[in-house]
Parts: C-alpha cells; structure tokens; sequence
C-alpha cells in the first residue's frame, strides 16, 4: 500500500471537487490554512477500523490546530453496503465516547448512493471519493460555518444540480483522474 500515492488521490479530490466545484463551501479555509489532516489507516477490519477512529477522534480532541481529519481505509468496508451500515457503529462510538455533539463523522465511499437514488445517478457524487474515509469534524467549527454563510439550506440543491448539469459520465472520469500518477485503482464507477 502506497500511502503518498492514497493521500495525493485524496488531497486531488477534494482541491479539485470538493474545493473545485464548491460541494462544500468551508472546506477550502482549512484545505489552504493546513488545518486537514490526512491519515491512511491499513485496517482490514471493522473492529480495527473503529479503534483507529476512536485514536483520531481522540487526537483531534487533544490537538486544536487540526480542524479536522479524513480517515483514509482503502482494505476495509469497501463494499458499500457494508459500509454503510458501519456508520451505525461510529455513530455509537461517538455516545460511548460522550462525544456526540462535539465531533461528527461524514461519510465518503466510491460507490456512496443515497436513499431513493440509482447507482449511476450524478448526485451521488456529493459523497463519492477516490478511496472509502471517514471524515471527523467538529461541531462547534461547522456551527460557525453555518452561522457565517447565507442559505446553508440551498447548497445540498444547488450541488445536485450542478452535479446533474456536469452528468455522472464526466463525474467518473474526474473521480478516475484523482488516481493518474499513482498505484491506486483506475476504474472506479
């Protein structure tokens, strides 16, 4: 496993998608300030996986200058069923840690598809990445984000969209090119 190969796919994506085409209007702030933290975990197993996330949820507690982390684990839950269905174990990980309302953890998977979506449709990019993460934020900075940004309401709206408008063939290929130049998979759907 080419950790630098996993992360540069990770950082691509999120300066080029994430960033690049505005899905989400506060990550550029901490993308540019250093305040991401980038970890590949080589967990190949849900319970290993959870420990590893309760380690970094635990170093974001202690370490204010990090905002936030994605939680990189490429050999574990890469079916996205299964992944999904993990996020019910994180989301008790929080209240076991008495943390819930302190940290929050995003999802990003591959093949990520909302409820009442197709596999194929374009507003299931929102939550599509190179490799499958865990991304660990912390309220009080997404309180502030919101507070500070005018119709936080219509950005999931405008995203799909935008997203419809660029069509889910030219959202694989963009998803694809995070992986030029480096080991990882180059056929993602």
């Amino acid at each position: 496993m080419n950790t630098d190969a996993i992360i540069h796919s990770i950082r691509t994506w999120v300066e080029q998608f994430v960033v690049g085409e505005q899905l989400c209007p506060f990550a550029r702030q901490p993308l540019e300030s250093g305040g991401v933290r980038f970890v590949v975990t080589e967990a190949r197993s849900a319970n290993v996986l959870l420990d590893c996330l309760a380690e970094q949820i635990a170093r974001l507690a202690q370490t204010p200058e990090i905002e936030t982390t994605l939680l990189i684990h490429p050999n574990v839950l890469t079916d996205f069923l299964t992944y999904n269905q993990f996020l019910d174990e994180v989301d008790a990980l929080l209240r076991r840690l008495d943390l819930e309302g302190v940290f929050q953890v995003a999802s990003f998977h591959p093949d990520y598809q909302f409820a009442g979506t197709e596999p194929g449709d374009a507003e299931n990019y929102t939550n599509r990445s190179p490799y499958p993460m865990l991304h660990v934020l912390r309220e009080e900075r997404i309180e502030a984000a919101v507070a500070s940004f005018k119709n936080i309401e219509g950005v999931p709206e405008r995203n799909i969209r935008h997203l419809r408008q660029i069509g889910a063939s030219a959202l694989a290929e963009r998803l694809n090119a995070c992986f030029r130049d480096t080991d990882g998979p180059h056929a993602l759907n």
